[in-house]
């Protein structure tokens, strides 16, 4: 991997990580498309970068995760991360082998977008307006929803949105949740990702640490912008669009796999 394509790959992944059209799945694609080989390397890289995405998340509600008086706050996200936690060592070489396919990407953002189609009249009624009347047992299954995202192409921030919707979260509140939910969850596959490469490896190249400090400061700078617009357009317009969109790019990908110009 270079630093053009290190760039490319984190440009995409600020955008779409708090999108629900799976910021995995669409790494995945792009660095088919500018021909990045698979490696140890580049795996833990469409993984590390997400740092700098979900630091934006801390950055823009700084009062939320330094209120330190809130202890319950951290409590709920603790509760919403274990079973990502629980899931990822029990199948983390099943995600890894997962992280190679295309087509499974293009299956899981056909099947994903037909959902998203229809989910903004699955959930009606909601009651929850803010964290701060989630309780403990909905953070776990907002969690669990979470889970689903461990497929490349499903997308964590739809997973989450729609187990926060699930459990009676109005749209905005859900897309809040999501996004701090995302804080511990990558924080976690971040670190570690990064332990197993320098256990496996013995340690960082100039240009590993290069391309890791490029991209988590490229994908910060994007997903600053698209966590402003994702929450304004959600409540304006719902899901639809994105369901169509992940539509789009499914049956685009599958062309493109049957006439093998992606592998």
């Amino acid at each position: 991997m270079n630093l053009f394509q290190s760039v490319v790959i984190s440009i995409v992944e600020g955008l779409t990580e708090f999108l629900p059209i799976s910021s995995t799945g669409h790494m995945i694609i792009a660095g088919k498309f500018l021909g990045v080989q698979d490696s140890e390397f580049s795996k833990m890289f469409t993984v590390a970068i997400q740092l700098g995405a979900i630091l934006a998340v801390v950055v823009l509600y700084w009062k939320k995760f330094f209120d330190f008086s809130n202890l319950k706050f951290y409590l709920k996200l603790l509760a919403g991360v274990i079973p990502a936690i629980i899931l990822g060592l029990i199948f983390g070489k099943e995600i890894d082998r997962l992280l190679e396919s295309s087509t499974t990407v293009a299956i899981t953002l056909l099947v994903g977008g037909a959902f998203l189609v229809f989910i903004d009249k699955a959930f009606t009624n909601p009651k929850i307006e803010s964290e701060k009347q989630i309780s403990f047992i909905q953070s776990f299954i907002i969690g669990i929803w979470q889970c689903l995202a461990m497929v490349p192409g499903v997308s964590r921030s739809a997973a989450s949105i729609i187990g926060g919707m699930q459990q009676k979260l109005t749209r905005h509140a859900a897309a809040e949740f999501s996004f701090f939910l995302a804080v511990p969850t990558m924080a976690a596959a971040t670190g570690y990702k990064l332990f197993k490469h320098y256990k496996e490896t013995g340690g960082f190249t100039g240009q590993e640490v290069k391309l890791l400090a490029v991209g988590n400061l490229v994908a910060f700078v994007v997903a600053m912008i698209a966590i402003k617009f994702f929450i304004s357009f959600l409540q304006k317009h719902g899901f639809k669009i994105w369901g169509y969109y992940r539509i789009a790019v499914g049956i685009i990908l599958l062309v493109l796999i049957w006439k093998g110009y992606i592998a």
